[in-house]
């Protein structure tokens, strides 16, 4: 198969997202402004940050009372009691505790170092980022929306920054998806060598959202990006799928 020029290209000038913002509409304005045409097939890349923004999942400390176990595990790693409540609250079990991290499953099912709880970029010290209640059906509304406003029938995919078995650093995975299925399955494709091929199914939507973090960055204050040229597989997927289920986790 012949393979084309994909390009990766930041949505600048984003303002500061408010609780019920249509993130659509507001993407639309940022890219018309840089003469960035949203057209057919493009892949949006969003992060979590501005989607929690819009749902209203930033949220003060003080919103949560620290049980016996928080103050405790607080103390013993110098953390803030209330953060470490939060972690808890966002979470359905405790995986690991090593030092002052928790790896913990989310309610989502993720499993990641401190459910998702974040106090960077939120603007104000008393304040935390939560994951959004439910990452899929967000992406969902944003692809519907950028079909309302432009008719654009665009792929949509949430990211957030996770650390990796085995390896170091962190990367941008995808924890929502929507208008397009998270893999690219080769399985009875055939090599090079003429080998059926049996097990290869690949994340293109953890690869997508890895390829948007270079043109966003952490500290830069882009939070969208648009992927250009990919033919993405088409369906209705979802970030559950992307998920081993724990009984097939070597390292649970």
């Amino acid at each position: 198969m012949k393979k084309t020029e994909i390009r990766v290209i930041p949505v600048n000038g984003i303002p500061i997202i408010q609780p019920n913002d249509d993130l659509a509409l507001q993407i639309l304005e940022a890219a018309k402004t840089q003469n960035l045409e949203i057209v057919e097939d493009d892949v949006i890349v969003i992060t979590q940050r501005i989607v929690s923004r819009a749902e209203d999942r930033i949220r003060p400390l003080d919103e949560f009372n620290p049980s016996p176990f928080a103050l405790q595990y607080a103390k013993n790693y110098q953390k803030d009691p209330r953060v470490v409540e939060a972690v808890l609250t966002e979470s359905k079990r405790v995986i690991r505790q090593v030092g002052g991290v928790l790896i913990t499953e989310t309610h989502h099912g993720f499993k990641c170092a401190n459910a998702g709880v974040d106090a960077s970029n939120v603007g104000n010290s008393e304040m935390i980022s939560l994951l959004p209640i439910d990452p899929d059906k967000s992406c969902n509304l944003i692809r519907k929306n950028f079909l309302k406003h432009n008719g654009s029938n665009v792929a949509v995919i949430m990211t957030d920054t996770f650390g990796r078995p085995w390896r170091h650093g962190q990367t941008n995975v995808a924890i929502g998806v929507a208008g397009m299925l998270p893999f690219r399955d080769y399985i009875g494709e055939v090599d090079m060598d003429g080998r059926e091929l049996a097990v290869t199914t690949i994340c293109v939507a953890d690869e997508l959202a890895g390829m948007a973090e270079l043109v966003m960055g952490k500290s830069d204050g882009i939070p969208v990006a648009i992927i250009k040229g990919y033919s993405f597989p088409r369906g209705n997927g979802s970030s559950k799928e992307i998920v081993r289920e724990t009984a097939l986790d070597l390292f649970p």
